[in-house]
């Protein structure tokens, strides 16, 4: 019996912060079976990775899958390079942007859709850091708004 439905893993927030986020791409991630059981227990960190084209082949670098707690010798390595599983047309269409001046493939969200885990993996470009004080400010901003409006309710 097959699981429907989509699980979050992981999300790197911090891509958020530091990219200007431009499009988004979901793809397979290849995964050996200790992997997946500490996928599904949440052991999974974005924060610092990228997707990076190698040969033809697009490769998920420096996500961190902690070792599985149940494993004996078979054991994974926790920063192993992991393929990624996409078309070859969505591989070269993102390529031919990412080499543009300033771009990147970051990883934004992991998960498990009817059962597989996908990466979704966004082309980013990278933020100042007047940039990022701005967001913030605006963030804050609103989030003074929201407080207002939902102490004001309440009178």
């Amino acid at each position: 019996m097959k699981v429907i439905g989509v699980k979050l893993i992981a999300q790197n927030k911090k891509a958020y912060h530091d990219y200007h986020i431009e499009e988004t791409l979901e793809a397979g991630i290849a995964l050996t079976g200790t992997e997946v059981k500490s996928a599904r227990d949440g052991r999974v960190n974005l924060r610092d990775s990228y997707a990076a084209v190698t040969d033809g082949e697009l490769f998920l670098v420096g996500v961190h899958i902690s070792p599985y707690t149940q494993g004996n010798i078979f054991n994974h390595d926790p920063l192993r390079t992991r393929k990624l599983l996409v078309h070859k047309r969505e591989l070269r269409r993102l390529f031919g942007k990412a080499k543009m001046a300033g771009y990147t493939l970051v990883p934004t969200k992991m998960y498990f859709k009817d059962g597989r885990a996908k990466v979704e993996i966004a082309l980013a470009k990278g933020k100042t850091e007047y940039d990022k004080r701005d967001a913030l400010a605006k963030k804050e901003a609103q989030r003074d708004v929201d407080r207002a409006l939902r102490s004001r309710g309440r009178d």
